[in-house]
């Protein structure tokens, strides 16, 4: 027999510690993503703009790029996020991962603001307040409404 519904609530990571763990690797998650764009735009700055009239122009170009500390670190912070990414989606909804992903465009002017002296208007904070409040709308969600594949393969178990 397959899980009764009510089984399958019980099953389902809507857990507290899972929730926890889910706010945890999105964090993370925001974190790398927002260090790794920081840190790619930061080597790109030093690096200069790429010339593609000449193949020794492109040649030189991809010299910098490679000995640049800057864009290495944003490579990895990059592979981080995506190693998060793929891990918050083994157990929670794409619906209620791929919105959380968005607080990276709140942290991305503070950095600007902060790191590369950039001026940000009010209209941008403005819309930056409303990715927050839409954030916090889907983060009173539960971060997984479907039961996982190996659970429905469970026996049911009748109570006693």
């Amino acid at each position: 027999m397959f899980l009764s519904a009510a089984t399958a609530a019980l099953l389902m990571p809507a857990n507290r510690s899972l929730k926890i763990k889910t706010y945890i690797v999105l964090a993370l998650m925001v974190f790398f993503t927002t260090a790794g764009n920081a840190l790619l735009d930061k080597g790109m700055r030093g690096v200069g703009a790429l010339d593609f009239s000449a193949a020794a122009s492109v040649q030189t170009g991809l010299v910098h790029m490679m000995a640049s500390g800057a864009l290495w670190l944003g490579v990895l912070c990059m592979t981080l996020f995506l190693l998060c990414h793929m891990l918050v989606l083994s157990w929670a909804d794409y619906s209620f991962v791929m919105p959380f992903s968005a607080l990276g465009y709140v942290l991305v002017p503070l950095v600007g603001v902060v790191w590369f002296g950039e001026v940000v208007h009010t209209a941008r904070w403005i819309g930056i307040g409303l990715i927050v409040f839409g954030v916090v709308l889907v983060g009173r969600t539960p971060p997984a409404t479907r039961v996982p594949a190996h659970a429905a393969l469970l026996p049911e178990v009748e109570p006693r």
